[in-house]
């Protein structure tokens, strides 16, 4: 393999259900890469950004660590405060 990509690739053709694993895996981590983004260039940190949005700051820690999946509406609560928006397209 030369790069990520190339791993993807072959993961995809050899194993779907392990590709699709991946895509799954990437546009959770896109999701949560935005959040830490732009809480931080917002000043915020984990505490501030969870008090704002009613949540402990333990969940805040482990969404942002990928060690929980956060429910829709726990998603939604911490993206408005942030400026931010979940769309779906296809």
């Amino acid at each position: 393999m030369k790069n990520w990509n190339d791993y993807k690739e072959y993961v995809k053709a050899s194993d779907p259900d392990s590709g699709r694993d991946l895509s799954d895996i990437e546009e959770q981590a896109s999701i949560i890469a935005a959040v830490i983004k732009q809480r931080n260039e917002l000043g915020l940190s984990q505490r501030d950004l969870a008090a704002i949005c009613g949540i402990p700051q333990s969940s805040v820690a482990r969404i942002e660590s990928m060690q929980t999946n956060p429910n829709i509406t726990t998603l939604l609560k911490i993206l408005r405060p942030l400026g931010l928006k979940l769309t779906v397209s296809k």
